[in-house]
């Protein structure tokens, strides 16, 4: 969720694989800083996936590796770190999948390394535009991400195209009539925040304000008194919980902004949002868009992944729990067809993804590595937890 003006340019060749006994799968997210608890469900949904396996795919053993993407320093994803783990993953031979990353920012930084060595990549939660659509991001995007000329990059969850515009849908329907638009300048904040400013006009709302914050300033004080000269009924946030989202909440609620709604997209669908803001901040007045539902609305084997969780780990799973199982088992299910330890192969497999009976539902891959899972949901706060509201964009 890093903004980067370009590409990454240095890039390492991977290493041929050589025949083992054993295969290894590596995930890279940010494990150090608030976003642990949402990054641990992750983490968890992989070993459940790989338990449930017994550890074993087309007669081959295997190793899982949790990599931090994440320093101590910035308590968050750190662009040298996730280089460092894209270098240390391709010089491996025996990786043959990178389950990552959790921010958009850090897939830029990982996705041409990863690309040159043909390692494939499947994310749980990335939703950067162009990362993947042509026209949908920069000039340059997503091809600067495949400097090998092929796709090696693949996401189990829906794209912020989807969530930005099914966010200016629903606040219409709510009777939104002036919003004004905040962003964290960084690449999944300032996304969403562009997308939802432009389909909003067409829903009706008209756009009094847009300004890009500092994720670590102290107060928004000044910026709530610009909010509220506006006359704005809706504060859009495009960020996350560790760019200040709580903080922003608290600071309206105190400026006198008790009865202007504030909604913000899946980068807060997270525990640690309602701890930074505090209930009081959120209560009644803050709504949460997902692009899926939660895991209390997920049926069929979605609902069997639930209890299984709940069986194994005794606790209740985040919103992106179910997309790092679907993200390993999408990893399992191409290695089982390709019925090998071949970079190349296993790349090819995934990209083939067809129909794919998962716990999210039934999808495919398209041609640009996005699912064809277009749902979305809203979400509140009540009580001091997340609430579903109502499946968006159907």
């Amino acid at each position: 969720m890093h903004a980067l003006l370009r590409c990454v340019l240095t890039l390492s060749a991977g290493l041929p694989l050589t025949a083992a006994d054993y295969i290894t799968i590596v995930s890279s997210l940010p494990r150090t800083g608030s976003a642990n608890a949402q990054t641990t469900t992750i983490v968890n949904g992989i070993r459940l996936a790989l338990q449930q396996a017994n550890h074993q795919v087309a007669g081959m053993t295997i190793r899982y590796h949790d990599w931090d993407d994440a320093s101590p320093e910035r308590g968050a994803w750190d662009p040298s770190v996730e280089a460092a783990n894209a270098r240390k993953a391709i010089a491996d031979p025996t990786v043959v999948a990178y389950i990552g990353t959790y921010n958009s920012g850090a897939a830029k930084i990982a996705m041409p390394i990863l690309n040159q060595a043909n390692l494939v990549m499947v994310s749980p939660g990335n939703t950067y535009t162009g990362l993947t659509k042509p026209g949908l991001g920069e000039k340059t995007e997503p091809d600067c991400y495949r400097p090998s000329g092929k796709v090696t990059y693949f996401r189990v969850v829906p794209a912020d195209d989807v969530q930005g515009s099914v966010g200016a849908a629903w606040a219409a329907e709510m009777g939104v009539k002036k919003a004004f638009v905040l962003h964290d300048r960084e690449l999944y904040g300032k996304g969403l925040a562009d997308i939802f400013q432009t389909a909003a006009p067409q829903k009706g709302i008209q756009i009094v304000g847009v300004e890009g914050i500092d994720g670590k300033a102290a107060n928004y004080r000044s910026l709530v008194t610009k909010i509220r000269a506006s006359g704005a009924d809706l504060v859009y946030f495009g960020g996350t919980t560790q760019t200040n989202a709580g903080q922003l909440a608290k600071d309206l609620l105190a400026g006198g902004l008790a009865k202007v709604r504030y909604m913000v997209p899946d980068g807060c669908f997270e525990k640690a949002f309602i701890e930074a803001a505090g209930a009081a901040a959120l209560e009644g007045r803050t709504y949460i868009t997902f692009g899926g539902v939660p895991p209390e609305r997920l049926t069929g084997k979605g609902a069997e992944f639930v209890a299984e969780y709940r069986k194994a780990f005794n606790a209740e799973p985040e919103a992106y729990a179910a997309y790092g199982y679907e993200a390993a088992s999408v990893v399992l299910d191409a290695i089982a067809r390709a019925k090998t330890n071949d970079r190349a192969a296993i790349t090819a497999a995934v990209a083939q993804t067809r129909d794919f009976h998962g716990v999210l539902g039934t999808w495919s891959f398209d041609r640009n590595g996005d699912t064809t899972l277009k749902l979305a949901s809203g979400n509140t706060v009540k009580n001091g937890q997340f609430e579903f509201v109502k499946v968006l964009g159907e």
